[in-house]
């Protein structure tokens, strides 16, 4: 899964120079989180609506609302934006992002070509990556398939299972769960005891099936 699949490519961005209260109005305006700051079309820093929080005067200040208003307007992108932004190539994997994203407690990375900014990746796109991987989402069944131990020729034998029972596999994931091997089978049908059958003939035990209609 690449970035460039699943990251936002209709950014709205602002200059060093934008007043927070514009930052602000922007961010409600078009319902989003964050904001790329460009200079000479240069990603020069981020500002998120946790960073104007931060940076906004509290309820309890004892300045009038004219006041705050006024101090907000002068108060300006570069001066609270966030300058050390962590980026990441369109080409790389969504995998990745999710790894850098967990390692740094950050839910967002943006996405440059070269100095060019292209796109921004959240933690919302990852979350939607997973879904769509799994075929969650799809209509038909996911089976959970457990062996335990490991062995060669796991995708061959489900193949041969699926290919016997004429079962269409539209997603699968494979990974190690303990010292066993658990594998997440959607397919296309949610007449599943047969290739139930199958399956458990060759050595695995089929944990659960989930089926998932058109709602």
């Amino acid at each position: 899964m690449y970035i460039k699949d699943y990251m936002s490519t209709n950014l709205i961005t602002i200059t060093p120079e934008t007043s927070v209260v514009k930052a602000s109005d922007l961010l409600k305006q078009h319902d989003i989180n964050r904001l790329p700051v460009l200079e000479n079309g240069q990603l020069v820093g981020l500002i998120t609506k946790e960073v104007i929080s931060k940076n906004s005067p509290s309820s309890a200040t004892s300045l009038s609302a004219h006041e705050v208003n006024y101090l907000l307007e002068k108060t300006t992108a570069k001066d609270i934006m966030v300058k050390k932004v962590m980026t990441i190539g369109p080409d790389n994997m969504v995998e990745e992002a999710a790894s850098i994203m967990r390692a740094n407690n950050i839910g967002v990375l943006v996405v440059t070509e070269g100095s060019q900014l292209v796109g921004i990746i959240t933690d919302k796109d990852i979350f939607k990556a997973f879904v769509d991987v799994s075929g969650y989402d799809t209509p038909g069944s996911s089976l959970v398939v457990e062996l335990i131990g490991d062995r060669k020729g796991v995708i061959e034998e489900v193949g041969d299972a699926l290919v016997e029972t004429d079962v269409n596999l539209t997603h699968m994931i494979v990974y190690h769960h303990e010292n066993n091997i658990r594998l997440v089978l959607h397919v296309s049908t949610t007449e599943t005891d047969e290739l139930e059958a199958a399956i458990k003939a060759r050595g695995y035990e089929v944990k659960s099936v989930h089926e998932k209609t058109n709602e």
